[in-house]
């Protein structure tokens, strides 16, 4: 059940690429999709003492099959976690990395800025189960201790967030979750391992949505949690329980995603910053948000923390609803879709689409405001997506 890694030591390019599973009798130079729904055993006793824990085997695919180590030895690789599990999708991760590490009566706190899905399991599913979340407003996030409960057990956070693309300072962050000895939990999707590393800042738990960068192509969903392994195999036994995990095929296309996640996001990076630069100076922009622009309120922070800004520019179009409804009506090149990270320029309307069951005084105090674009930067040329950014600006302002 182990993945080899001749190149240990070797920078993130060459580990994504050279970490693979054990090679077959076949003697492979990729590694081979196992569809297999099962395992077999040698004998009565070798399938005893696999499933009463007593060895490691592969035994359902369930539980881990081949394509899944590969997949989260990667990513524990990167982030420099201890162990890790993979899920069908994004959300399937959140939840599962949650859940069983609470029990009723606890409390969790967490950053207000948050995906629409993760807001709507804080708020309207885990009280159905006695578990409360208070949330702290990213400008007065150095006065999260006031939050701090005697049931306080997670400290949760987004960074970059997800609309509104802020920037946490996670090593302060990390201080808190230490000093009242919490489980800080991250999500990680925005910034990917390859910019980000929340456990060197004190994250104990680190989550991503594989379904956005990793993949990077629009293909396949999945989700991936890792950290500490008395947290992971907490993790592990409920989400094997309640059949969670990724399937095999979609573990091995992310698996081999990771391999140019590099190279992709650096120029997803790069590209970013130009729109993010051309957007600043368009008069129909009445804000705009992304990490390694200066005018961002926490770009020192960002860049102390991030090796690259990521993908994702947040910004409001003059005129409101009906401005931000018509330019992305007027879009030609493109992709007005939900999800992100993707080779693939997409727009999106948080407040119609990913947030919109979202109440409207939680929109209006994290900052979801009507006009509110959510731009996740593809890899085409710079020149064309300016060029259909500019005519779409132009309608939406007429």
């Amino acid at each position: 059940m182990s993945t080899t890694n001749n190149e240990e030591g070797c920078c993130f390019e060459t580990q994504a690429i050279r970490t693979q599973t054990e090679r077959t009798q076949y003697n492979e130079h990729s590694t081979p999709l196992y569809l297999t729904s099962s395992f077999v055993f040698d004998d009565a006793e070798n399938m005893r003492a696999v499933f009463a824990e007593e060895i490691e085997q592969y035994s359902y695919s369930r539980f881990t099959n081949p394509n899944q180590t590969e997949l989260v030895d990667k990513i524990c690789l990167f982030e420099q976690a201890e162990a890790g599990y993979a899920f069908a999708t994004g959300m399937a991760a959140v939840y599962c990395s949650l859940f069983p590490l609470l029990k009723a009566g606890d409390h969790i706190v967490s950053c207000s800025n948050i995906f629409g899905s993760t807001r709507g399991l804080f708020s309207s599913m885990f009280p159905e189960w006695g578990v409360d979340t208070s949330y702290f407003d990213l400008n007065q996030v150095y006065d999260v201790e006031s939050l701090i409960k005697p049931n306080t057990k997670i400290l949760f956070a987004e960074s970059p967030t997800n609309p509104g693309v802020d920037v946490l300072d996670l090593a302060y962050l990390g201080e808190i979750a230490e000093k009242h000895n919490l489980i800080f939990i991250v999500d990680n999707t925005f910034a990917t391992p390859y910019l980000q590393n929340p456990i060197t800042l004190g994250a104990h738990v680190v989550i991503h949505s594989a379904t956005k960068l990793i993949d990077g192509q629009g293909r396949v969903c999945g989700g991936v949690t890792v950290g500490y392994k008395e947290h992971v195999q907490k993790i592990y036994l409920f989400a094997r329980t309640i059949g969670s995990s990724i399937s095999p095929f979609n573990a091995w296309v992310l698996s081999k995603s990771l391999e140019t996640l590099a190279v992709r996001v650096d120029r997803h990076c790069e590209n970013a910053l130009t729109i993010a630069e051309y957007l600043e100076q368009h008069p129909a922009v009445e804000f705009i948000k992304y990490p390694f622009l200066p005018s961002h309120p926490q770009y020192e922070i960002a860049k102390k923390q991030m090796k690259q800004g990521g993908n994702i520019i947040a910004f409001g179009i003059r005129g409101g609803l009906d401005a931000g409804r018509a330019f992305l009506n007027a879009l030609q090149l493109c992709s007005r879709s939900a999800n992100l990270g993707d080779s693939r320029t997409i727009v999106t309307h948080p407040a119609s689409t990913t947030h919109s069951k979202v109440p409207a005084e939680e929109k209006i105090a994290t900052g979801i405001t009507d006009n509110l674009i959510r731009l996740s930067v593809g890899l085409e040329n710079t020149k064309d997506i300016i060029r259909d950014l500019e005519q779409a600006l132009t309608v939406a302002q007429q």
